[in-house]
């Protein structure tokens, strides 16, 4: 999953960032507007994180251009003022949620996942599609009751995938989704496709179908039907 953090402390911002990077986020970072709006503008998230009160705008004004790129990530308000009259104009313009500082990183990924699990998967903590079951807590993958070993990387690919069921993603969205924006895709397309090479004979392997399709000129789709 992958994350954008807007905060201009910066010691708490590499906390954040260090923490959610070993807990298998992709971690994107902006310390002022300007920088977070183009972000904004140019990737797609699965959650942002952002401070209300940084340099050259506001946290809430981030919220807006969100809301104006019709972005679907979650938002989760980090701010050192207990302010009730900031979270109500926080959860108004489409906050999903705001933690006042200081918090505990665990509180904030735990947070995370639950935005996470409620956008995606109906607020559950397990995902059950036909043979693969998914503990989204544990991290554990099962198909037919048979648990896998999956990397992290093949991990995230397979959340990803169920997430966008029956959907032509291109193979330039997926790189964006598990790797940073500033990784050479020319080398990371052959990652890719090692990646889902190797998901496609564990699920096979294993006894499950065969859902992954390649899409030639376009990308991948995860086909139940």
């Amino acid at each position: 999953m992958k994350l954008l953090i807007v905060e201009d402390e910066l010691s708490l911002l590499g906390a954040i960032t260090e923490y959610l990077s070993a807990e298998g986020y992709v971690c994107e970072t902006a310390t002022d507007y300007p920088s977070a709006a183009v972000k904004i503008a140019d990737y797609q998230y699965d959650c942002i994180v952002v401070d209300i009160t940084i340099p050259h705008g506001s946290g809430f004004k981030v919220i807006e251009d969100l809301k104006k790129e019709k972005s679907k990530a979650g938002i989760i308000i980090i701010s050192a003022k207990d302010s009730l009259e900031d979270k109500i104009r926080g959860l108004q313009l489409g906050s999903d949620d705001y933690l006042t500082k200081p918090f505990h990183l665990p509180e904030l990924n735990a947070r995370i996942q639950a935005i996470l699990r409620r956008k995606n998967f109906d607020g559950s903590n397990f995902i059950i599609f036909n043979e693969i079951k998914i503990d989204l807590l544990a991290r554990h993958v099962y198909v037919h009751d048979h648990e896998l070993t999956l990397t992290l990387k093949e991990y995230n690919l397979l959340i990803y995938f169920l997430a966008n069921k029956n959907r032509i993603i291109s193979k330039s969205a997926i790189v964006e989704h598990l790797w940073e924006d500033n990784v050479d895709q020319a080398d990371t397309y052959n990652f890719l496709y090692t990646h889902i090479k190797n998901l496609r004979r564990k699920l096979i392997e294993n006894g499950g179908e065969d859902y992954i399709h390649t899409v030639y000129g376009m990308g991948y789709n995860f086909k139940t039907t």
